[in-house]
């Protein structure tokens, strides 16, 4: 991979100066070349990592869904994907191997709204053949990042 996009990858926020500077090259090179990926589509967003648990404000549900399609003739999965990836719950859907066919991404205010979601909006889609949903308890690492968590509540421990 280009040397731009895995400084762009690990911290989207370095600069066009500090990146040229990085890497010995003119900062007029160096912004052609981002510029050139973005129109091409290669980079596609630039964002941030946010650790949500520490946010008192916006609390929200993620859930992995597998689901099972019947692949539509003519376009395979894309069609039934691109029909489930349009809802405004799914933050990401991927083709995968296994016993399933998808895996979407969901994100709710609480349980009932992912569940809502998967009874009135998944479910009945006549190409979705089943679906398994797990709920994410905690999260560790995110694209790459370890999330640190607040100090809290200690275990408590055991005797016996």
């Amino acid at each position: 991979m280009d040397e731009i996009l895995e400084i762009l990858e690990k911290d989207a926020r370095v600069s066009v100066k500090d990146m040229a500077k990085m890497l010995n090259k003119p900062e007029e090179e160096v912004e052609k070349t981002i510029k050139s990926y973005e129109s091409k589509g290669v980079i596609v967003k630039y964002k941030a990592v946010l650790n949500k648990s520490l946010l008192e404000d916006r609390k929200s549900v993620l859930a992995l869904i597998e689901v099972k399609v019947s692949p539509q003739k003519d376009a395979g999965f894309d069609a039934i994907a691109e029909r489930i990836y349009k809802f405004e719950e799914v933050k990401d859907c991927y083709l995968v191997s296994g016993a399933y066919d998808l895996l979407v991404v969901v994100e709710g205010r609480d349980l009932n709204t992912v569940s809502d979601f998967v009874a009135e909006k998944l479910s009945p889609l006549s190409a979705v053949k089943g679906t398994i949903t797990h709920f994410l308890l905690k999260k560790y690492k995110e694209d790459g990042v370890v999330l640190k968590r607040k100090s809290g509540a200690k275990r408590i421990n055991i005797t016996y």
